[in-house]
């Protein structure tokens, strides 16, 4: 399981941050996902490029992190739905 995430990685979820927030969630569910971070900003969108961020677009058809990618190559896009996911599949 692979978790794109923007800079922040993993870290940021007690202060709201939908990267960190997400990996948390999978985290409490017992996963270990390998964090692939992408470069680039939202409100910079100049900055949104480079191989990796091509790589979470080619996958899900958009530039937005977070996103999974499991290990069956399904992808789960969005803090929300990754955080629903991590709830109803927890690892073991």
């Amino acid at each position: 399981m692979k978790l794109f995430t923007c800079g922040q990685g993993d870290h940021g979820a007690g202060l709201g941050h939908p990267c960190g927030r997400a990996a948390k969630a999978l985290k409490e569910a017992g996963h270990e996902p390998e964090i692939v971070p992408v470069g680039g900003y939202k409100l910079m969108p100049w900055t949104r490029r480079g191989d990796v961020r091509a790589e979470v677009e080619r996958l899900s058809g958009q530039k937005d992190v977070p996103i999974v990618v499991l290990d069956d190559g399904e992808v789960v896009s969005g803090t929300g739905t990754i955080i629903r996911w991590a709830k109803a599949h927890p690892a073991g």
